[in-house]
Parts: C-alpha cells; structure tokens; sequence
C-alpha cells in the first residue's frame, strides 16, 4: 500500500472480525510525539481533485459523442457533482493546522501520514470501498480497545475515509479512461 500509487486501493475482503484485529494492530504502531504530518496527502488529494476533473471531462466527451462507454463510467459522470462536493468536504473540514495537529505515525508504509489515515486505507482496501456504519463503529472501537483515540482523530475519522476514498476513486477513474 503506498499513498502516491497508481493501482486501486484493494486488499483481500475481511470479516468485521478481522478488521477489528487489524484496526488493534494498526493501533500499535508507533507515533512520533512531535512529528507533524507530511502535507504530501494535502496535495496528492488537491491534485486528485484535478485528475479526476480531467476523468469526467473526457468521459463526458465520449458519452456526449455517443460513443460506447461502460456503466463506471457512465456512474462517474452522472456522479461527478457528488466527487466535487467530497473534494470540498475535504478542503473545509481538514485544514492545514488541524491536518498538522493528528498524531503522526512513525514508522511503515505510512509513516509520515497521520494515524487516522491508516485505520481509514485499511477499512477501505478490506471492504471494497463499501461502507458500513456498524462495521466502522465496530474497527474504531478495536483501536480504542489497544490505544484511545484523541477527539481529534475522531473527529478526522470521516475526513480521513473520503481521503481514501477520493484517492481510490482517482486510480479507478484513470484506470476507466
């Protein structure tokens, strides 16, 4: 799993019960006290933003031309206005100075990245991006049972999936066009 990739966001599907194991491990991973995050994540997902607008404009162009398309492609263009109200989720709820206050881990394929971040790949690469809110509730009150959450992190919880999920959504949509 790296964080710049191109291939999509995809692991082998897990029960709740394995997620939460791994949510357990995930919480025994070191953080740096004083490391801030890396603002790579930031402008990965800004240009992610730009990546996927050129998606949608040249499948809006194919579709507009009659041409054959396929159904994810035609789900992100009729989407798309959903995509864009994610982006600015994203831009208003996680700026830089919150961003910079998550602990940050230490070591891994995502040192650098707040922990959140990878609580929130894992779920996404184990369920297929499909979410569930019990089986959210149930991966985050795993880590909590290894290593408490600070309100912060809680509350980056839902910032830190639609990261995820953005990043997926970008590989798959290069993938489509």
């Amino acid at each position: 799993m790296t964080l710049s990739g191109a291939e999509p966001i995809r692991d082998e599907i897990l029960s709740v019960e394995r997620l939460e194991e791994l949510a357990e491990a995930i919480a025994r991973h070191r953080v740096s006290p004083g490391r801030r995050p890396e603002l790579g994540l930031l402008s990965r997902t800004r240009e992610s933003g730009r990546v996927l607008l050129r998606c949608y404009q040249t499948l809006a162009a194919v579709i507009d031309d009659e041409r054959a398309t396929t159904p994810a492609a035609e789900w992100l263009v009729d989407n798309f206005h959903i995509v864009e109200e994610v982006l600015n989720e994203i831009r208003t709820d996680l700026p830089r100075g919150f961003y910079r206050q998550l602990p940050t881990l230490d070591e891994g394929p995502f040192a650098g990245a707040p922990r959140v971040l990878e609580l929130a790949w894992t779920y996404v690469a184990h369920t297929d991006s499909r979410f569930d809110a019990v089986t959210l509730q149930r991966v985050v009150l795993a880590f909590q049972r290894t290593d408490a959450l600070r309100i912060s992190e809680l509350w980056a919880v839902p910032i830190a999936l639609r990261l995820a999920l953005i990043e997926n959504l970008r590989r798959l949509a290069v993938e489509i066009v």
